[in-house]
């Protein structure tokens, strides 16, 4: 009787870690899928992960349209930053989502910077 009892959870097992398995590479094939529906780079999308914001959400927070505009990037980083400075009874939990949305945008240029030197081959 225990010898059954093991074989089922053995089986029962390996049915579990088959469709686990199984779930995980489908996963794995929609994200590429989705990140390249979206057009995005694999490394814009392994920036994302990291930072834990997309450009687009960057861009938003530090309400820009395009990050042609160095000049313009840093006068609204500058200008919200200090809006909600603590002290004049700002939120740091905003602060800090835009120092993070600046910090995004400078690594999206960043990576566009390195794709423009290297020639693709």
């Amino acid at each position: 009787m225990a010898q059954h009892l093991v074989r089922v959870i053995i089986l029962g097992a390996q049915v579990v870690g088959r469709a686990f398995t199984k779930a995980l590479r489908n996963e794995f094939q929609h994200a590429k899928t989705a990140q390249s529906a979206r057009g995005q780079s694999a490394e814009t999308t392994q920036t994302n992960r990291i930072t834990g914001i997309s450009i687009e959400e960057a861009k938003q927070i530090l309400n820009l349209s395009k990050l042609d505009n160095p000049k313009e990037i840093e006068e609204s980083y500058k200008r919200l930053f200090e809006l909600n400075d603590k002290t004049k009874g700002g939120s740091f939990y905003l602060q800090s989502k835009i120092y993070r949305a600046k910090e995004r945008i400078d690594q999206e240029i960043k990576n566009m910077a390195k794709s423009q030197e290297s020639p693709k081959e």
